[in-house]
């Protein structure tokens, strides 16, 4: 594992000498100053400590790794200085939640010990984590693997807005991405409850009445009910539940679900049978529907997916990792698998017993990958 220790000084002496003291036990990289020592952490992150000198000029230690806070949650952060007073100490603790706080001279021997204590420290952290991400995808894969059994719809209907949503908030620069894919693959979830002809009406891009509306309205407190005992899912259900609110209108709708409205809107629009220019052109004619910044990265979004090419493929021909162009329909007429569902071997492995039994429509539209 190449868990990398930056330090930070203003003396190149110093850093110097840590380099040379500390190259065999350690991967050990040093940066002149705190301006020098953000600009390396952006640029060659993550680093698992950075140690940084309290004193320098026009940005101190303690504000330094404040931003290192800010840029590298999971950087754990050591003050070493030669002014032991206890304001600073206390300072570089709270402010910017500092792990060691060591005094000049020190001696190897502390050093080692303080970062070797500091790395642990580190894998913790992202060992917790690893650990909160693959329990909550393997929580949601069953979820969603039940969904895509039961509701092939409303599963097609996730599997095309994830792709816009994670797309859209690439656009956007955003942190955690995982957590908004989780919640575009949520969705939907909630209509496992909702009655099949009116999702079948919804997802035809047939009109719903008032009583129909209201019925499917409530597909989102309905996934959120299901998601409130999985642990840490707050966020990804405070998405789901405002996924359907218009921007104008909420105060505290979270920049998730202003993503997730704008991908669900369009595909609605698509499903009534509307280009990618009429739907683009149909939501514009209701800018207080969307955050103006969100609607202008997703049609980014939108107009970059020119890397796939269209093709009509036999059953047999299909491979993991390309993209329904088209519903799957048995001979009879019996939706398989919704459009704009990426394929994996599960569900290529599930297509073919189908076929099997009741025979699919080939060949199959879908959309596979420019090299």
């Amino acid at each position: 594992m190449n868990e990398k220790i930056l330090f930070v000084d203003d003396e190149s002496n110093i850093l110097d000498t840590f380099r040379r003291g500390l190259r065999k036990r350690f991967c050990v990289e040093t940066a002149l100053g705190p301006h020098e020592g953000l600009a390396l952490l952006r640029s060659s992150g993550p680093f698992a400590v950075v140690v940084s000198d309290l004193k320098m000029p026009k940005m101190d230690g303690i504000q330094f790794l404040r931003q290192v806070q800010e840029i590298s949650p999971s950087t754990v952060r050591v003050m070493l200085t030669g002014h032991a007073d206890l304001e600073a100490a206390i300072a570089s603790v709270n402010e910017g939640h500092v792990f060691r706080f060591l005094t000049k001279p020190c001696d190897v021997g502390t050093l080692v010990k303080a970062l070797e204590a500091a790395l642990e420290q580190y894998r913790l952290i992202t060992a917790e984590k690893e650990l909160l991400r693959g329990t909550l995808r393997g929580s949601i894969k069953v979820l969603v693997e039940i969904l895509s059994l039961v509701n092939p719809e409303a599963f097609g209907r996730s599997e095309r807005i994830k792709r816009l949503v994670v797309d859209t908030a690439e656009k956007l620069h955003l942190k955690n991405i995982w957590r908004l894919e989780l919640a575009a693959m949520l969705s939907q979830i909630g209509c496992v409850s909702i009655p099949e002809e009116i999702l079948a009406k919804k997802y035809s891009g047939q009109t719903l009445g008032p009583e129909e509306e209201q019925i499917y309205g409530m597909h989102a407190s309905i996934a959120v009910k299901l998601l409130e005992n999985i642990p840490r899912m707050e966020e990804i259900n405070a998405i789901i539940a405002h996924q359907s609110e218009a921007y104008a209108a909420s105060g505290d709708q979270p920049m998730g679900a202003r993503i997730l409205k704008v991908a669900l809107d369009y595909d609605d629009l698509e499903q009534r049978g509307m280009t990618r220019e009429q739907a683009i052109t149909e939501m514009r004619d209701h800018p207080e529907w969307y955050d103006p910044a969100v609607q202008t990265a997703f049609e980014r979004a939108v107009y970059s997916d020119e890397g796939f090419l269209p093709r009509r493929l036999a059953l047999r021909e299909l491979l993991p990792g390309m993209i329904l162009g088209a519903d799957v329909k048995t001979v009879s007429g019996i939706l398989l698998l919704a459009k704009g569902q990426e394929l994996t071997e599960l569900v290529l492995e599930r297509l073919v017993r189908l076929s099997e039994a009741y025979g699919v429509r080939e060949p199959i539209l879908v959309l596979t990958p420019i090299r």
